[in-house]
């Protein structure tokens, strides 16, 4: 399956963007491809190289194709200076960032596409001006306030409610080898792929594993990163491992895998609450209320938007 050619719409199905984006990546060098006489083709992973390369600090800008999302790469956090900056690695901060450039109270939008974790740690630094999370804490329950509290210390912050996402199992079409539970991943013919550290699926593992005792390094694979949903979700399709943690909706575009749901989680922005007043965060309140922004989400499976722009906490 590594292998297997991808047409240019079934990349931009994949990656959420429009065909033309394709296209222009492919221009602009961003992702690999290859021709059949005059056709271009993908790998899969192109595609997966693609969004590993796409995890550092990007600025975004309304693509040719309304509704469609470019990323222009720039090197570091420290190397773009100030700006606005929302960090996450959900498809609907892409979006998110379109409507605030397109908001009367908007401004230029830049992208952060780090873990869950990183991403509170950078608002606590002041890289960032909006951080998303789906960190779940092992013995309250809760998502994220724990956190919050923790790695803004002394920091009081506002958590609004985006969505709520289903986590679980990528494993075999069919699950071959019967993993429902988190104690099936010490069984010693189960090989895992894992995300990296801080992120949010990540956590969540951990926390579920150190609740049971399980040590992660007696687990077959808990040490062999892949930078993404869909890289793992690719890694199980293509047989590299039998099963990996991650959402719902990156299970409907990889083949040869099945999903088990195990959790559903929520996910939330936090921003200072000293930032509250400005009008580019206002700006993201309205657009989270409207419903043209809720409508984009209408069709695309894995996301509980019935709570999107409530706000869940002041820390």
């Amino acid at each position: 399956m590594k292998d297997k050619a991808l047409n240019a719409q079934e990349v931009a199905d994949i990656l959420k963007i429009a065909k033309n984006t394709v296209y222009e990546l492919v221009k602009r060098g961003e992702i690999n491809s290859y021709k059949v006489g005059r056709n271009l083709r993908f790998t899969l992973k192109d595609v997966e190289d693609y969004i590993s390369n796409s995890k550092n600090l990007q600025p975004t800008k309304k693509a040719k194709v309304e509704g469609a999302v470019e990323n222009l790469p720039s090197p570091t956090l420290e190397g773009l200076g100030k700006g606005f900056v929302i960090s996450g690695q959900d498809l609907m901060l892409d979006i998110l960032s379109n409507y605030i450039e397109r908001h009367p109270k908007g401004v230029r939008t830049l992208r952060s596409y780090i873990g869950s974790y990183n991403s509170l740690i950078e608002l606590y630094r002041g890289n960032i001006q909006v951080a998303s999370t789906h960190l779940w804490d092992g013995d309250t329950g809760e998502y994220n306030i724990p956190f919050v509290r923790r790695l803004l210390p002394g920091i009081p912050a506002v958590i609004i409610h985006l969505t709520y996402r289903m986590q679980g199992f990528y494993v075999a079409k069919g699950n071959p080898k019967n993993i429902t539970t988190w104690e099936d991943l010490k069984r010693s013919e189960i090989t895992m792929v894992n995300r990296e550290k801080g992120a949010g699926s990540r956590v969540l593992l951990d926390e579920n594993l150190r609740l049971l005792g399980i040590s992660g390094y007696g687990i077959k694979g808990y040490q062999n990163e892949s930078p993404s949903h869909f890289a793992l979700a690719s890694a199980v399709g293509r047989g590299e491992a039998d099963v990996a943690v991650g959402i719902e909706k990156i299970a409907s575009q990889v083949e040869g895998i099945d999903f088990i749901p195990l959790q559903k989680e929520r996910y939330d922005l936090v921003i200072k609450k000293e930032d509250m007043q400005l009008p580019v965060v206002q700006a993201i309140l309205e657009i989270l209320a409207s419903h043209e922004f809720q409508i984009e989400f209408k069709g695309i499976g894995g996301y509980d938007i019935k709570e999107m722009g409530n706000i869940v906490a002041e820390t």
